[in-house]
């Protein structure tokens, strides 16, 4: 049975504040083996890390800063320090490990040597401070059992990432997407437990932080469809669709149809019917199940910005780095 001393951490972060001091409190009450990865960091990150007694990677600005590259720098880092680390925990700066994941997250791997990967629930930490926060609460609920992909936040063992080559330091968002599906294609799966695995700080309290989050996830759809042919169709399909073919369509029959061209406008509040029922369907409270489906149908707009963003970047060959929202 592999020794819990033998699990490593990685957290990544950029000017995360507070935040990232308690994520790395958290993790140095359960292991030695902490490295933190700075992305260019404004704050007093780097040095509270370093005062702390974790091992700090600081990247270098000549190259785009990415999660995927930060996750893979500190990957290496931990490797190089503790070569016999069986298994590595990723966490991201804003987020803060719940207590008894890391254990519970071990017994599974020992129990299904198929799995390469364990995650759990990511809870948001203030969910009632803005209804962005909220609507974060809301996506974190994924699945329990077995899932196709997770977010970047999971315990994974050393062999597996090395056997997959990490992540793709290229990609600027859903870089996890990319590295569970190539997971899945060397043959392993993906597990989702049932328990808290950390708690999430979003901080999002503008409605233009939200729709940047939005266009970053744009970005993401068309940059992983471009890798992966397939992956996020459906996605890019409904931006395109909802964002840019209804209302451009609607409009430009006006003048053939007397206006009666804009009553395909109601498709979008049949569109937002349909996602509340299918989401109180599965569980969510019905108000707060009414503000997601408002905000999911708002999020095509952004999305589709974010995928012609993505495009406009390749024909112009210009560096593909960060979207940020903070």
């Amino acid at each position: 049975m592999t020794d819990a001393s033998s699990v490593g951490f990685v957290a990544i972060g950029r000017n995360e504040g507070g935040r990232f001091k308690a994520c790395l409190e958290a993790l140095l009450s359960v292991g030695e083996r902490v490295v933190y990865v700075d992305s260019g960091s404004h704050d007093d990150s780097v040095e509270f890390a370093q005062g702390k007694g974790a091992n700090v990677v600081e990247l270098t600005t000549d190259i785009p800063f990415t999660a995927a590259r930060a996750r893979n720098a500190g990957f290496d880092a931990l490797i190089a320090k503790w070569p016999d680390t069986e298994r590595v925990m990723f966490i991201d700066g804003d987020c803060i490990l719940c207590d008894g994941f890391v254990a519970s997250a071990n017994r599974h791997l020992e129990k299904n040597q198929d799995t390469a990967i364990v995650t759990g629930r990511c809870r948001e930490r203030f969910p009632e401070a803005t209804i962005y926060n909220r609507l974060c609460e809301i996506e974190w609920n994924g699945p329990i059992g077995e899932i196709s992909a997770c977010g970047g936040i999971f315990l994974v063992r050393t062999k597996n990432f090395k056997s997959v080559g990490g992540f793709n330091p290229t990609i600027i968002a859903a870089e996890d997407d990319d590295f569970c599906v190539r997971v899945r294609e060397d043959g392993s799966r993906i597990l989702r437990i049932d328990a808290d695995m950390c708690l999430h700080d979003a901080d999002i309290h503008h409605f233009r932080q939200w729709w940047q989050r939005m266009v970053r996830a744009g970005h993401a759809f068309a940059q992983l469809g471009e890798i992966h042919p397939g992956y996020f169709k459906a996605q890019r399909r409904r931006a395109w669709g909802w964002g840019f073919f209804l209302p451009v369509l609607s409009l430009l029959l006006v003048p053939m149809t007397w206006g009666l061209s804009l009553l395909l406008l109601f498709l979008y509040p049949l569109s937002l019917f349909r996602t509340r029922s299918g989401l109180i369907a599965a569980g969510i409270a019905a108000q707060h199940a009414t503000l997601a489906a408002l905000f999911m149908t708002l999020s095509k707009f952004p999305n589709l910005k974010g995928i012609i963003d993505y495009r406009v970047k390749k024909l112009k060959r210009r560096n593909i780095g960060i979207v940020e929202y903070k």
